[in-house]
């Protein structure tokens, strides 16, 4: 066996984590190459909701529009619908992923983007396409077996499964983006809390035109409340749209302890025609699968070269949708450090901060994706429909919410009641995009956290305080109309000030590193025709923020300085561990 391969970065696994390590990476100009045992991208949906931080990633990375092309619109996602099939009973709706009109209001105020439902399988291709396109290596068929890191670099053996024979790759530094079962993340012996296999999950993808049930009602999801819907897995059964009205994916419950039943075609054909609630429509099943409710995560998300993103260290239900998105952000939030570690921009030091940064929002998810799966069961409990019955009983208690007595009228409430919580699984912006950074990349300013006027994990609230991502407001250069957000990243750090903010402009053409300057007033090069900016940037005209290539802001100082080019030194040394 003999080292044959050498590049900078390897990434074993080409799921949502792995493809946008990659293509970030490829972006910046540092050789990679991705690994991945199977033989094609992903071929069912899995992953799917998108969420507007992940979309301003890929902006930033050059393929938003490619997403939006392939993905299901936000319009046709929200009516999320309780029912007891989708022939049945409508139990109630809950206007979802920012289509209720004040969070959608919220959702425009907040991004540049919109959040869409792009299913893995046409993400994927989205992802490596545009990878290879800018320089990535990828190698299908190739099964990582182990590492050895020393001081300069990782040595990983990899099998090539259609060969048959075993090779080494020499790399300075090795992400394992090998999902959650990451044999990366168990060779380097990374810290968990939590526990796996907490429920059974069944997937189940099949054809059908349910139109009929569906269109006039459109949504990404339908949750099943029928007699067996509370055994394991997610809370109740679920219908998801794949691709409107056609394609279709099914998550259904099993006893874990017992064991996941035989996945014969008859099974999920029946399961499928529970759900669905009509015998007659034509079905074709295309797979099935089963899987487990996980609530673990990692504390620590890398050993020495060897770094783990995505669900190898966050592994949860796929309750807020959260997976993809947290995983794409995770390596956004590495390439770029790694990338000026590599070309000597900054000390390795930088690196530590993907743990500091990314665990507590890792570890974050994980809480909220599981807590969703408890917050289905007082929709049961409305119905009396936890304990054990016979399904006569369930569909006696469903129908009694239409009588005309008090206790219906009570019944009538709590159900309501208990789905419109469902509001924090289905319209949590701030778990989308509150995320704050505290890590020695971020130059704190002083100021004391103004924490969040309302629920954080419903709404967001922007903050240009250091380790806040950069508030999002409309500006105007000449006839263009950008975001904030488009004057930042591309692999850069930008310098945002304002008239009298000059000294900070010469500042940054005092550094030894390519920092972007905007300046940003009346008669500058982008002005902030609605004033937004103003509001937002929470410093003076002369003031300045330096934001980090992923969207961060690192630095801010309120108003012009004497020293600003010291000050703005002293903070580029502190954030690529120069000063550490």
């Amino acid at each position: 066996m003999h080292t044959d391969v050498v590049t900078d970065v390897l990434i074993v696994g080409s799921g949502p984590a792995g493809a946008s390590a990659a293509l970030a990476l490829s972006t910046y100009g540092v050789p990679n190459m991705v690994v991945t045992r199977y033989a094609s991208l992903a071929d069912t949906p899995r992953a799917h909701i998108t969420n507007q931080r992940t979309m301003e990633v890929l902006r930033d990375l050059g393929v938003e529009q490619e997403a939006l092309a392939r993905a299901t619109p936000q319009h046709l996602m929200g009516n999320t619908t309780f029912c007891t099939s989708l022939a049945g009973e409508e139990l109630g709706r809950v206007r979802s992923w920012g289509n209720e009109p004040l969070v959608q209001a919220a959702h425009e105020l907040a991004s540049p983007t919109v959040m869409c439902d792009i299913p893995q399988h046409l993400m994927e291709p989205v992802l490596v396409d545009a990878a290879v396109a800018r320089g990535t290596v990828l190698r299908y068929s190739t099964v990582y077996r182990s590492f050895t890191q020393d001081a300069d670099g990782v040595t990983v053996t990899v099998e090539d499964r259609v060969r048959g024979d075993a090779y080494t790759i020499r790399a300075k530094y090795l992400i394992g983006a090998d999902g959650g079962r990451s044999k990366v993340a168990e060779d380097a012996g990374l810290p968990m809390g939590g526990q796996m296999g907490v429920a059974g999950s069944i997937n189940i993808v099949f054809d059908a035109d349910l139109s009929r049930y569906t269109a006039h009602r459109p949504s990404t999801l339908y949750w099943v409340l029928a007699p067996g819907a509370t055994v394991g897995g997610i809370g109740a059964g679920l219908v998801r749209c794949v691709r409107p009205w056609t394609e279709w994916l099914i998550v259904w419950g099993y006893d874990v302890t017992a064991g996941a039943p035989d996945l014969t075609t008859e099974y999920a054909e029946s399961v499928v025609r529970q759900l669905i609630g009509d015998d007659e429509i034509p079905v074709t099943i295309r797979s099935s699968s089963a899987w487990t409710v996980n609530e673990m995560h990692a504390e620590t998300y890398s050993n020495g070269r060897v770094f783990c993103a995505g669900d190898a260290v966050h592994r949860h239900p796929p309750s807020n949708g959260l997976g993809s998105n947290t995983s794409i952000q995770d390596s956004y939030n590495l390439a770029w450090k790694l990338k000026l570690v590599l070309d000597g921009t900054a000390d390795p030091g930088l690196l530590d901060t993907y743990t500091a940064e990314r665990a507590p929002v890792g570890r974050q998810i994980v809480t909220r994706a599981n807590k969703s799966i408890g917050e289905t069961a007082p929709i049961f409990e409305a119905l009396d429909g936890l304990t054990p019955q016979t399904p006569e009983q369930l569909w006696a208690n469903i129908a009694a919410r239409k009588e005309s007595t008090e206790a219906a009228g009570k019944q009538r409430a709590r159900l309501r009641d208990a789905i419109a919580h469902k509001v924090y699984e289905f319209n949590a912006h701030g778990v989308d995009l509150n995320q704050r950074y505290t890590s020695d990349a971020i130059v704190p300013d002083g100021t004391p956290d103004p924490g969040f006027a309302r629920d954080p994990e419903l709404h967001h609230q922007p903050s240009s305080r250091p380790g806040a991502k950069l508030p999002h407001a409309w500006l105007t250069s000449g006839t263009r109309t950008l975001s904030t957000l488009d004057t930042v990243g591309g692999g850069r750090f930008t310098l945002l000030t304002g008239i009298g903010g000059e000294g900070w402009v010469r500042a940054a053409a005092a550094q030894d590193l390519d920092i972007a300057t905007v300046v940003v007033g009346p008669g500058q090069e982008y002005e902030d025709p609605y004033g937004d900016w103003a509001r937002l940037s929470e410093v003076s005209d002369s003031g300045v923020l330096l934001v980090r290539p992923d969207g961060y802001v690192a630095f801010r100082h309120p108003a012009a300085a004497a020293n600003a080019e010291e000050l703005l030194g002293e903070a580029l040394r502190r954030i690529l561990g120069r000063a550490r």
